[in-house]
């Protein structure tokens, strides 16, 4: 982990805004492209990388699938169901994460968590130490110290 510099985060804001415009014109009209990972939280710590959502409505899911496997690689390391699929790009100036979702469904809470760690500091600061304290652990055992923490959180605003 590294924490967040004024680079990193002008670097994750020039390439989400490029990633955007791109997608924007191609993906259905009910598409909502977000910002979601510790580069878009101030103060957070992150491994460096980009994370998007990109929320549509269910109708739209096979569509926007089909727009963004055209483009990314799928993430072989996530699931994949009816309503969320994940996609990678390691070729960008940050490694790029895509997590396209249906709108209300059940993996529809990257925002919300994002959302939650904006606006309460203490959330963040307890965050912040989760990822120091997991720092330097197989990416596995982070991925399910960060999710525990993550389902927390989502409980909570429940």
């Amino acid at each position: 982990m590294v924490a967040e510099t004024e680079g990193t985060a002008a670097l994750a804001d020039a390439l989400y805004a490029r990633i955007r415009s791109v997608l924007r014109p191609a993906l259905p009209p009910s598409a909502d492209i977000r910002h979601v990972g510790a580069t878009a939280i101030p103060g957070c710590l992150t491994k460096g990388d980009l994370d998007l959502v990109v929320r549509v409505d269910a109708a739209d899911f096979p569509t926007a699938e089909a727009c963004l496997a055209a483009r990314f690689a799928r993430n072989a390391g996530s699931i994949r169901t009816a309503d969320f699929a994940a996609f990678a790009d390691d070729g960008q100036p940050l490694p790029l994460g895509i997590q396209l979702t249906v709108k209300g469904g059940p993996f529809d809470v990257f925002h919300h968590f994002a959302d939650a760690l904006r606006g309460d500091a203490r959330l963040l600061e307890r965050y912040n130490t989760l990822k120091t304290r997991c720092d330097g652990l197989p990416m596995d055992a982070y991925r399910a110290e960060k999710a525990r923490f993550i389902a927390g959180v989502l409980d909570r605003l429940r």
